[in-house]
């Protein structure tokens, strides 16, 4: 998991081929004023999911992990907590990993809390198990969504992930 500014993206675009193509795209692209939606980047390498949700409590929410892809949550308006729980730490899942959603679901809770501010983005990587839109109120933002590389190394990927299935 990285947190940052979003004007300091470009220093983490090395840890994903496709990051940056989502950086070029970020840095022309004004996403408060896109459309709500879907936003095709770069086919399925890269897209937006450009949303506005009401915030739930931290009680109500729930852990999501993917094996696919990478969120980059971007923090657009509001205020947004976003729940961290390390995957190897996961010992039970309310939705097992499904191919079509990219989604595994887990009750448990998280083991720390980082509250976003505006123009914050956080990256969240495969083994990092998150329960975003914690909060008050309406909260503003994008979920970019950045492929894995197919070419990964078995050797990094977790055994609990592969337990997801």
């Amino acid at each position: 998991m990285v947190l940052a500014n979003i004007n300091d993206f470009c220093n983490y675009q090395s840890l994903n081929p496709h990051f940056k193509t989502l950086i070029k795209y970020l840095k022309g692209h004004n996403l408060l004023y896109e459309d709500f939606g879907k936003i095709v980047v770069d086919g399925e390498k890269v897209y937006i999911n450009n949303i506005k949700v009401d915030g739930i409590s931290a009680d109500a929410q729930v852990l999501e992990m993917h094996k696919k892809y990478i969120d980059v949550h971007i923090l657009l308006e509001g205020r947004e907590t976003i729940g961290i729980k390390a995957l190897a730490k996961i010992t039970s899942f309310s939705k097992a990993y499904d191919e079509i959603s990219e989604c595994a679901l887990s009750q448990e809770k998280a083991d720390c809390y980082i509250e976003m501010m505006p123009g914050d983005i956080m990256i969240c990587f495969p083994e990092d198990a998150h329960a975003p839109a914690i909060g008050n109120g309406v909260i503003r933002k994008a979920i970019a969504k950045v492929q894995m590389p197919i070419d990964l190394p078995r050797k990094h990927r977790t055994k609990s992930h592969e337990n997801t299935d």
